[in-house]
């Protein structure tokens, strides 16, 4: 059994765009609700919020109507085809709106640009999950982590190439002084990355074709029956099964609490109890980000050696000591350290083992017609506690300490410990690979 990488990437193209997307939709939408149409923390952040709660709906419903697609394209493509292009008409209006709105305000343009932020929002939420479901199809079960490794990276890669093209283009030196910032090159910038990603998956992955090499290859490779029939002759999963899901998916939205609560409150908690400047405190999560992204890949070859289980106990287990290694850390010093980078590294290798796991253990337990609808699951409960997880650890920092930012952290990670060991579906097959031998499938 081997990995094929390069078709792997290139399905990768259409995670890559989305995070491109997302990185720059979370970077300037705040400004430009902010400084152009004067809307006060509250109210933006409201309007910033829509995208999570718009996903626990959008994203479980689209994955399931991607299952029952037939169209010839496959039952992904056609998803991410028309939703990248709608999301991409619809982005390029509100730089449009925004900087017309600053040469001549109105309330009419203002209800607009709110309009079409939420029309692409579903946009969005309309390709998401059949997105990351096409490499699940595509790819034969025991090679789903390290295959998601490598969409995770496609993601990261995303992300950071936004992140240079904003640097390069939006400097301080360019923006510093300005009464208005027109941003309509970075969003066409932007654009142009996902209509590169869309047409790399259109004329590359044939996803008709793939999915009849997974799906002969499972016939001839059977694994244990996960569905059984009701009374009225439907496939249900049966009582074990699903309860293995309901834990897996609990421990999902359990660590994210953990995750994204220190993610969002850091800098804050930094500034706060240890005096550091905002750039500082922002590299440490920079460093947490680089050292997932370097363990992106190994973290797939781990499971493959030892199981996806274990390996994502093992992630908890190195996160959540981190998190209460920086507990400690603040109870000992007042002051940053650059042991801290060490912390955060660690957090980084701990998300890295957790996160590229967790996708396939849930796809696992479905049969491959539910794929898309199971995919749904998982990022409703991740944005569920990502919704949740500011507004939990805010009121505890401001109502108890700002110290219980970790322990927060720490306890959710316990949790999360704790409910994954009641999972016992999901693992897929593991490997017997020694030493190097371990790389050989990813080819």
């Amino acid at each position: 059994m081997k990995l094929d990488v390069k078709k792997t990437v290139q399905m990768g193209f259409a995670f890559l765009s989305i995070c491109a997307f997302w990185q720059m939709y979370n970077s300037i939408i705040p400004l430009i609700l902010t400084n152009t149409f004067h809307m006060n923390e509250t109210i933006s952040g409201a309007i910033m919020a829509m995208d999570n709660v718009l996903a626990l709906f959008l994203l479980p419903l689209f994955g399931g109507i991607s299952d029952r697609c037939k169209h010839r394209l496959g039952r992904r493509r056609p998803f991410i085809f028309y939703g990248t292009i709608a999301a991409v008409i619809l982005m390029l209006l509100l730089p449009l709106v925004d900087n017309s709105y600053f040469a001549n305000p109105s309330t009419g343009k203002e209800i607009l640009f709110i309009g079409i932020l939420g029309a692409l929002l579903i946009a969005m939420g309309t390709y998401r999950s059949p997105a990351v479901a096409m490499m699940a199809d595509c790819t034969i079960k025991p090679l789903r982590s390290k295959a998601n490794a490598i969409i995770n990276l496609m993601g990261a890669v995303g992300g950071i190439i936004y992140l240079a093209v904003a640097k390069i283009l939006y400097s301080s030196s360019r923006t510093e002084g300005l009464e208005h910032v027109d941003y309509m090159l970075l969003f066409m910038v932007v654009a142009g990355i996902m209509l590169v990603g869309l047409c790399i998956v259109m004329v590359t992955v044939d996803e008709v074709a793939l999915s009849k090499q997974v799906a002969d290859y499972e016939l001839l490779h059977p694994d244990e029956v996960l569905t059984e029939e009701d009374a009225n002759g439907n496939e249900v999963l049966p009582k074990e099964v699903k309860q293995s899901l309901t834990f897996l998916l609990i421990s999902v939205a359990l660590w994210f609490i953990a995750y994204n609560g220190m993610e969002t409150w850091f800098t804050t908690y930094a500034v706060k109890m240890w005096g550091m400047a905002l750039g500082d405190a922002s590299f440490c999560l920079l460093i947490a980000t680089a050292g997932a992204i370097v363990f992106f890949i190994p973290s797939g070859v781990v499971a493959s050696r030892i199981g996806r289980k274990k390996t994502i106990l093992m992630g908890i287990v190195i996160m959540g000591g981190s998190f209460l290694g920086g507990f400690i850390f603040t109870l000992l010093h007042p002051s940053f350290s650059p042991f801290l980078y060490v912390l955060f590294a660690c957090i980084g290798m701990g998300w890295a083992f957790i996160n590229v796991n967790s996708l396939p253990m849930v796809v696992e337990m479905c049969k491959g017609s539910d794929i898309g609808k199971f995919t749904g699951y998982y990022y409703t409960f991740s944005m569920t506690a990502q919704i949740v997880t500011p507004i939990l650890a805010g009121w505890l920092m401001s109502h108890i300490n700002y110290l219980a930012l970790f322990p927060y952290a720490t306890a959710f990670a316990a949790f999360a410990f704790i409910t994954m060991l009641f999972v016992k579906h999901g693992d897929g097959s593991v490997e017997a690979k020694k030493g190097l031998e371990a790389f050989e499938d990813m080819d």
